[in-house]
């Protein structure tokens, strides 16, 4: 009976164990089918975002063709043509004798030549003759924009791996406190995260929306479209390498290739030194987390390992850079991280001798404090011995501007660059729109799912907004690190999301594995582990009631429990709805936003699109243009004089000489050339004839040459003292009211050259300057120098006169020519306030610089109030009028002209308000402003009738103004007083 009793219940168990099996296996098969069709999704969305990052970088040159933008890139793209034709050998010999005229430049130890190399590699090996190095040149920025996308997808997957990220930062603070380190692989099963083909969730979402952000954000286009030949373009993408491979060699549970990974990162980041001078910034960032990693107690053997080869191998090589040589340990701007190699070397020196004897926590620090006691003294006798022999180098103006505020900068040449200004809050959004929102819940998700790799992301972060909030052009550094954040917030939502809104098997599935905001996606469906999940939950309740923190557990428990109840899961239905409707429109915001914003970072500036009163849209080539005059209409030895942005250009399409470009390596040399520009016309043109043959002049207004004088005038007189005497900022160089020259303006070289024959009574003296050519849309202007030195030519294409630094060397300077040494004479070096190994210091015009910059209208006044004394002294020796008397003929082609400018504006403001002296004052220095007249056919002297100004009437008679003229209305001046 009780055999037979037994059999029966044996059979009657088989029928529900196989019940139970098939169960299992159509969860199984559900899970598996759910898992296939969201790679597959994923995978689509990854091909997709890549290629989006492509095309969005090819609206220039589908708007405009394959066009070289800006000013660099001209310069980078000449320097390619060069290695390409020539070779690597010459191009690092090579001192261009068609730039910085007379001196020269040593392109080949001054230039960071990855990109260069780059291109010239894909032309020959890659593309060949189906693409010309110029198309080669103007498509590698959507090419390397597309792989940075990539890359930084990469960056957010490994920084969200569940081995990574097994801890919070408290919990990390607290294994600090205690002295003791956690291997975060240990505390997530990284099974239960793996959806297929080894990939893990919800890394694979993050990574793909960390790549569909990059693909757009503008702070990365403002660097990468097609055309923008910049080192930038390529940098990014190797910086994002470089982050990418040092935070693989942190891998939780992973020590055996940690090395691998750090030699990895060394050579990346070698290109990144060769592609920018931006290197220093990666330099400094991997520096401080491996510190940071230190100061959080996660020093480990593979640390150790990765920090120390990347720093060996990244420096060793680094070197090999000429134009970076050894300042990774000579240069104040990198002795950081080197601090930090030393430091590693002698904690690791620790570690082992405290295994080897087995030390207590005590004797260990004891032995910590000695060893580092003794090399910092060590290091302090090193430090005493090499400053007094300028073995350091000093931190340069760009970087010190990034820790004071800007324009403080105490080098006016550095301030006058616009992209130094500190960025605001329109300008964040500006670049990174939705981001703005996205990344910083996606950096609290990074402290809650924390770990080696993933703490880089908060250092990277913390940087990036620091430097970015000092100097407007570094949001570009923002770029990857806001799209990795924003990508792991919006990812682990969707990953959540989807699987609540998939279905029931696989939303239980993944709510049974749900631990710390992580999704998992194996199903435990077997009475077995059930009964084990129970077990585990009552052993962990009876803990909790031990615990203080009853009251809380008893809530979450609570929380638990209803989201696993059908009411709960309903409730996370319509939440998971909710939130992938709010980030579909977000996202959809953004990526509408970023291809609108992406069409005006497209504009090449070279090119612009106009629109005339007829409203025709029209092509606006007048650069090239004027460009192309010049290689076509001047001779191959011809110099051309031109503020320092258009060198680059001028050189790269003209391929004719010019006096500077965008390098900026000689202060001393472009303080001479803002002397001439803003210099008195006169005094100017005997030391241009000595230096160049033509002028080329920007107007057309906007941000022509005229707006950008008074930065030209500030930067002369930093070396040039007597150019503003007493006023380093140089406020009596400007313009006054409603667009009126100062006086000093209105007698420059610039402002004649500018202005002739379009502002009234203005005109270049044509026994020495010649207008030879005005493009189309009067946007560029170029003169003939007449009566140039050709004795002074000679002298500066003489091989004999140029310095050698050993004879028969490549590297041979040019000379100014002796007919400048009077001028050069005057000049004063200028000395950088952060430059200590200058014995010679200049701290009386630094304070006066600080000062007018703190107080500009102080200074404005002061520099008005010295200019009032100056024309009064000026007056009281002679009773004329400053400037000579306009011709009949000059007279009576403005007093014809009736219409309402700027110029009328101000005449009538300075009439109605009685501001005599500044009347007086402008009369002087232009007389023919008294004979303008507006729409309305009235002038100055009916304003003067108008108001009963009596003294104005004498002035403007004494002029020669007449007052029986008629008006519009058939009235003259005197008809007015009965009005």
């Amino acid at each position: 009976m009780p055999a037979s009793k037994s059999k029966s219940g044996g059979d009657a168990a088989a029928p529900a164990s196989a019940a139970a099996s098939g169960e299992e296996s159509s969860s199984s098969a559900s899970s598996t089918l759910f898992n296939l069709t969201w790679v597959s999704a994923l995978f689509y969305g990854l091909y997709f975002c890549v290629s989006w990052a492509y095309r969005i970088r090819l609206q220039a040159i589908n708007e405009y063709g394959p066009v070289i933008h800006e000013f660099d890139p001209w310069f980078n793209f000449r320097a390619t043509e060069y290695l390409y034709l020539n070779g690597a050998k010459k191009f690092f010999t090579w001192f261009d004798y068609q730039s910085w005229y007379p001196l020269g430049r040593p392109v080949g130890t001054t230039i960071y030549p990855g990109m260069q190399f780059t291109a010239v590699y894909i032309k020959n090996f890659i593309t060949g003759d189906r693409m010309s190095l110029n198309d080669v040149c103007c498509y590698m920025p959507a090419w390397f924009g597309a792989l940075a996308t990539f890359l930084i997808g990469c960056l957010a997957y490994e920084c969200t791996l569940p081995e990574n990220t097994g801890t919070t930062v408290f919990g990390v603070l607290l294994d600090a406190i205690k002295g003791k380190r956690t291997d975060t692989s240990t505390t997530v099963s990284k099974a239960d995260h793996v959806v297929m083909f080894g990939l893990s969730t919800p890394s694979l979402e993050c990574a793909v929306f960390a790549m569909g952000f990059m693909a757009v954000v503008p702070a990365h286009l403002m660097r990468s479209v097609g055309g923008g030949y910049d080192n930038e373009s390529v940098a990014i993408s190797a910086m994002s390498l470089t982050f990418l491979l040092w935070t693989r060699s942190l891998r939780a549970g992973d020590d055996n290739y940690s090395y691998l990974y750090g030699i990895l990162a060394g050579l990346a980041y070698f290109y990144m030194v060769a592609a920018w001078g931006g290197y220093v910034f990666v330099l400094n960032l991997i520096g401080c987390h491996a510190a940071m990693l230190v100061l959080m107690g996660r020093f480990s053997a593979k640390i150790y390992r990765a920090y120390s080869l990347f720093y060996v191998v990244g420096t060793a090589l680094a070197v090999q850079i000429p134009v970076v040589g050894w300042t990774p340990l000579k240069s104040l701007e990198q002795l950081g991280p080197a601090l930090v190699f030393a430091g590693y070397q002698v904690l690791y020196y620790c570690e082992t001798v405290r295994i080897k004897k087995k030390l207590g926590r005590a004797d260990a620090w004891k032995l910590r404090f000695r060893v580092f006691a003794t090399v910092g003294v060590v290091g302090i006798v090193l430090l005493v011995l090499l400053t007094p022999k300028g073995y350091f180098g000093p931190i340069s103006s760009r970087v010190r501007g990034l820790f004071v505020k800007h324009t403080k900068t105490g080098n006016p040449l550095v301030d006058s660059v616009a992209e130094h200004q500190p960025a605001s809050n329109q300008a964040y959004f500006q670049y990174l729109h939705h981001l703005c929102m996205l990344a910083p819940p996606g950096l609290l998700l990074v402290l809650f799912n924390f770990g080696d790799a993933p703490s880089f992301l908060a250092v990277y972060a913390m940087a990036a907004y620091f430097f970015s909030h000092k100097m407007v052009r570094l949001i570009l550094l923002t770029g990857p690190i806001a799209s990795a954040l924003g990508g792991i917030f919006t990812g682990r939502i969707v990953a959540w999301a989807i699987r609540q809104v998939w279905g029931e098997d696989a939303g239980e599935a993944a709510d049974g594995a749900e631990d710390g905001g992580v999704v998992t996606t194996t199903p435990s469906s077997s009475k077995k582990s059930k009964k084990g999940a129970a077990a585990a939950a009552a052993a962990s309740k009876k803990d909790r009631k031990a615990s203080s923190f009853a009251g809380f557990d008893a809530f979450t428990d609570g929380v638990k429990t209803f989201s696993s109840s059908r009411d709960g899961k309903i409730v996370k239905k319509i939440l998971a709805v909710l939130l992938l409707g709010v980030l579909l429109m977000a996202c959809t915001q953004f990526k509408d936003y970023s291809w609108a914003i992406s069409a005006s970072l497209s504009n090449p500036t070279i090119i612009l699109k106009g629109q005339l009163k007829s409203g025709e849209v029209v092509y606006v080539d007048d650069y090239r243009e004027a460009y192309w005059w010049l290689r076509d209409n001047t001779p191959e030895d011809a110099r051309v004089m031109a503020w320092w942005d258009y060198g680059y250009q001028i050189t790269g399409i003209s391929n004719r000489t010019t006096i500077a470009d965008g390098n900026t390596w000689n202060h001393e040399h472009i303080a001479l050339l803002g002397k001439i520009l803003t210099g008195e016309v006169n005094e100017s043109y005997e030391i241009a004839r000595h230096l160049a043959d033509y002028v080329l002049v920007w107007g057309g207004g906007g941000g022509d040459d005229l707006a950008k004088s008074p930065h030209l005038a500030r930067i002369a007189n930093s070396v040039y003292r007597d150019h503003c005497p007493d006023d380093p900022t140089c406020r009596a160089f400007g313009m006054a009211r409603q667009g009126q020259p100062s006086p000093m303006m209105s007698q420059s070289f610039l402002f004649k050259l500018h202005s002739h024959n379009i502002r009234p009574g203005v005109t270049a003296d044509p026994a020495k300057f010649q207008e030879v050519h005005r493009s189309k849309y009067g946007k560029v202007r170029i003169y003939k120098l007449l009566g140039v030195s050709e004795e002074s030519k000679r002298w500066v294409a003489d091989p004999k006169n140029r310095q050698c630094d050993v004879p028969g060397s490549w590297f041979c300077p040019g000379q100014y020519p002796p007919a400048l040494k009077d001028v050069l004479s005057r000049k004063k070096d200028f000395a950088q306030l952060e430059d200590f190994n200058r014995a010679e210091k200049d701290d009386e015009y630094q304070k006066k610089y600080f000062e007018n910059l703190n107080n500009p209208e102080k200074a404005k006044k002061a520099a008005a109030q010295a200019a009032a004394e100056k024309s009064s002294a000026s007056s009281q020796q002679t009773s004329t009028p400053t400037a000579p008397k306009p011709s009949q003929a000059e007279i009576d082609a403005v007093y014809s002209k009736w219409d309402d400018t700027e110029e009328t504006t101000e005449m009538w403001k300075l009439i109605s308000s009685n501001n005599i002296a500044e009347l007086e004052a402008w009369l002087g220095r232009e007389p023919i402003m008294a004979y303008l007249r507006s729409s309305d056919g009235r002038g100055p002297m009916w304003w003067a009738f108008e108001s009963r100004n009596q003294d104005i009437v004498r002035l403007l008679m004494k002029h020669g103004v007449p007052h029986q003229d008629r008006d519009k209305n058939g009235k003259t001046p005197v008809e007015l007083l009965d009005s």
